[in-house]
């Protein structure tokens, strides 16, 4: 397998919107997102990251095809749902860097890449020599939830070893359809924090 790599920066992301858009639907209707995408929300999403010069996309590609990416912004470029724990908390914005997506496609698990998506998006933060702290959130699904599969393993044990800890005072919510639903319904999201080193 010959994967190959790409570094995308603020408005140079547009040049990907599409294949990235698509890859992000197809990586999270999985659990636990169970996201029933749409192409329209994903590239209007996605125009956070191209407004933002200090944003960054790192793909992934086999050949022509897009099969993993990760994102990263200043959270003060992110949305007002993404800052208003950290405001509400008394974090300087200025201060935090927020990392989006890490997705990939089943059969490219495994291959660490997972390690690589924090290795490059932590670096970048550091770059600018400004941040104090790098976060990310996830969705906080029940263990007994319907659609959980068979031998589920969560992300919390590699996400901890990297450095990153559950800050049960910083939640979010976010709305999006799960499968099968055309309605949006709010689901919490849960942040996790890393001092920069």
């Amino acid at each position: 397998m010959k994967l190959h790599y790409n570094t995308f920066k603020g408005a140079g992301i547009r040049a990907v919107f599409d294949p990235l858009a698509r890859l992000r639907i197809a990586v999270f209707r999985d659990f636990p997102y169970l996201y029933e995408g749409t192409l329209e929300y994903e590239l209007e999403y996605l125009n956070t990251y191209a407004d933002a010069d200090r944003a960054l996309l790192f793909a992934v590609f086999n050949g022509d095809r897009m099969v993993g990416a990760t994102t990263c912004i200043p959270l003060a470029d992110e949305t007002e749902e993404v800052q208003a724990p950290f405001r509400a908390a008394g974090f300087n914005l200025e201060e935090v860097f927020y990392f989006g997506e890490s997705i990939l496609l089943p059969e490219y698990r495994g291959l660490g890449l997972g390690h690589r998506f924090f290795d490059v998006r932590e670096a970048h933060a550091a770059s600018f020599g400004a941040y104090q702290l790098t976060c990310f959130c996830a969705v906080d699904r029940p263990a007994d939830h319907p659609l959980r599969p068979e031998g589920y393993r969560p992300l919390d044990a590699f996400w901890t070893k990297r450095g990153y800890r559950l800050e049960p005072g910083l939640q979010t919510t976010f709305s999006w359809p799960d499968l099968g639903e055309t309605v949006s319904t709010p689901k919490t999201m849960n942040f996790r924090v890393r001092p920069m080193i």
